[in-house]
This record gives C-alpha cells, sequence and structure tokens, in this order.
C-alpha cells in the first residue's frame, strides 16, 4: 500500500496536473458542495472540471494505504451524502448533454444541482434537467 505522497505522484504520473494530496481533494470536494448547496453559479464546463476532484479521491483509494483510508473515510462519506442530498440524481442525463460520462461506479456524475442557478442553470435546463430556481424572473 502506497502512502499519501506515493499516491499523489502515482497520479500525477497518470496524467493528473499535478501530486494532490487527500487533504488537497477533500478540501477542493468540500468547497465544491458547499458552492452547490447554495447554488453553483458557474457554467458547466467549470462544474464538470470542479467534479473531478471527486474522481481523484475515488482512484487514489485503491493504492493509499488502509489508515489513510480509514482516516479519510468517514469525511469523505459525510461530504458524498451533502452532496446528494443537494443534489437530483438523473442517471446523468443532464451532464451527458455536455460532458462524456465515466463508469457508474462515479455516481456523482450521474446527479446534478437540484438548485438550477447561473449558467450551469441555463445549460441543465436546455438539457431537460429539473430542479429549483432560487430566483425566478
Amino acid at each position: 500500500m502506497a502512502t499519501e505522497i506515493e499516491v499523489g505522484e502515482l497520479l500525477h504520473q497518470r496524467g493528473w496536473r499535478t501530486a494532490f494530496t487527500v487533504a488537497d481533494r477533500v478540501k477542493a470536494w468540500a468547497a465544491l458542495v458547499s458552492l452547490i448547496e447554495r447554488g453553483y453559479g458557474d457554467d458547466i464546463y467549470e462544474y464538470t472540471n470542479d467534479l473531478y476532484c471527486r474522481n481523484w479521491l475515488h482512484e487514489a483509494w485503491i493504492p493509499l494505504d488502509e489508515h489513510i483510508v480509514q482516516l479519510w473515510t468517514p469525511q469523505i462519506k459525510a461530504l458524498d451524502n451533502r452532496y446528494k442530498a443537494a443534489t437530483v440524481d438523473d442517471d446523468g442525463q443532464a451532464i451527458d448533454q455536455f460532458h462524456r460520462l465515466p463508469g457508474p461506479d462515479l455516481w456523482w456524475w450521474r446527479r446534478h444541482p437540484r438548485i438550477l442557478t447561473g449558467d450551469l442553470g441555463h445549460a441543465l435546463r436546455s438539457a431537460g434537467a429539473t430542479g429549483v430556481d432560487p430566483d425566478p424572473a
């Protein structure tokens, strides 16, 4: 099993732009979940780019040392639960209009924010997504 630094380097060699740490990606996932809960207003391309922080965590879990996995799993599960509560499961139909969906084990790609606002909201609505409009105009 690999250390956090070794996994960061391994994933960087596999194409990730830098050698992230688990803390980096958990912080990014937490920030994204908070934005989604309030209403993610950026565009669809930023949104899909932001989702990759969760992909990194998924990829890192396999080679990571079991102790590190046990240490971080409760926080990640709590964030995953918040993400599920702030999103709608549409089996990825809306996001798939803009970004090729990864494998089914990456479940977060098959959900979209419940609050549809800003550029992301417009794009997802155009792809058939339904949700809450925080300021109907």
